[in-house]
């Protein structure tokens, strides 16, 4: 977990201990046929520049998850970045840029893709050059397959392909996950679990704190639409919205699970201000909230999910401009 221990850290003037921390999610770079999955170099050179203000705390992820689970203090704003796909212009056109900036990552791959010599991603050279700097590689599986999709069998055989060819191409087996499309489902988190991997992530935006579900923990996706300057200040500057007791606890709406009962128990630092708070979902906007006791969140949706990957957001104005934000991500399968 420690392999980064040697590269710079990125200080901010004012290191206020915290008990949160924000990481981002890139994946293709100047590819501008992928809108949502890509960001464009002018953007991704804004979000560096933020950086080299020194208002943000750059941490390996691996060392924030060490300090989130031992309950030790991180500098406030702290972020992580993450990078997955494993596609060629991170390679050539990101990787280049952090390493001039010094800053740690983490790269996620599926290596059926990398295995396949498949045109635009990289190469198991390029991969050991990578990890050979210090970063830290994690994985998405072998197939990158939805994984609620997939019986308890095909999952375990295919973390396991992954794990092994992983230790195979660079000598090291990965000890943290990120679930191909941000899919996860109880039997999917079982399956990682039993791997092994301390911490999962999904795709969904939020922050990382000491009562996170640390196998689906969330990430504030950056891409074309959703990847200028200042969302990226917004996301960084992020504080958890602590919630307990949430429902449904599964999140792949089957038959008859959609539209899903969605509840949650404010806690923490947010429960005075839970008159502020505002949830979203994809597809629909703002969603009708009614409130039950002083600290219970019940959502009502108008209609169905349509098939697809929709995404809550709640969030709530915080100090000093910035916001506290929970969200998950719900899976609903074609019919």
């Amino acid at each position: 977990m420690g392999a980064l221990a040697a590269l710079p850290v990125i200080l901010g003037p004012t290191a206020v201990s915290a008990s949160s921390a924000v990481v981002l999610m890139y994946q293709r770079f100047g590819e501008q046929h992928a809108s949502y999955t890509n960001i464009r170099l002018d953007q991704f050179d804004a979000h560096l520049a933020v950086i080299a203000e020194r208002d943000l705390n750059v941490m390996p992820v691996p060392e924030i998850l060490t300090a989130l689970k031992a309950g030790r203090g991180l500098p406030d704003r702290t972020i992580g970045l993450t990078f997955d796909g494993g596609f060629r212009s991170f390679y050539t056109d990101a990787w280049p840029r952090l390493r001039e900036a010094g800053l740690p990552f983490t790269l996620f791959i599926a290596t059926d893709t990398i295995d396949a010599g498949r045109d635009g991603y990289m190469t198991w050279d390029q991969i050991r050059d990578i990890a050979g700097s210090g970063a830290t590689v994690g994985t998405q599986t072998a197939s990158h397959r939805l994984m609620p999709l997939l019986g308890r069998d095909a999952n375990d055989r295919d973390i396991g392909k992954a794990l092994r060819r992983l230790e195979e191409e660079l000598g090291r087996r990965p000890q943290i996950f990120a679930y191909p499309y941000g899919a996860m489902s109880r039997a999917a988190r079982a399956a990682v679990e039993a791997a092994g991997f301390e911490a999962a992530f999904g795709q969904h935006s939020g922050v990382l704190h000491r009562g996170s579900r640390f196998h689906f923990l969330p990430r504030f996706p950056m891409n074309e639409v959703h990847g200028g300057a200042e969302r990226f200040r917004l996301a960084a500057g992020a504080l958890p919205l602590e919630v307990v007791d949430v429902t449904p606890s599964e999140i792949f709406l089957g038959p008859g699970r959609n539209p899903p009962i969605v509840g949650f128990t404010v806690a923490g630092e947010a429960l005075p201000y839970i008159g502020l708070l505002t949830c979203y979902i994809s597809g629909q906007g703002k969603v009708r909230m009614e409130r039950i006791g002083p600290a219970r969140v019940e959502l009502r949706f108008d209609r169905a999910f349509p098939a697809g990957r929709p995404r809550l957001n709640c969030t709530m104005p915080a100090r000093q401009g910035r916001w506290r934000w929970y969200g998950t991500q719900f899976l609903v399968p074609r019919s």
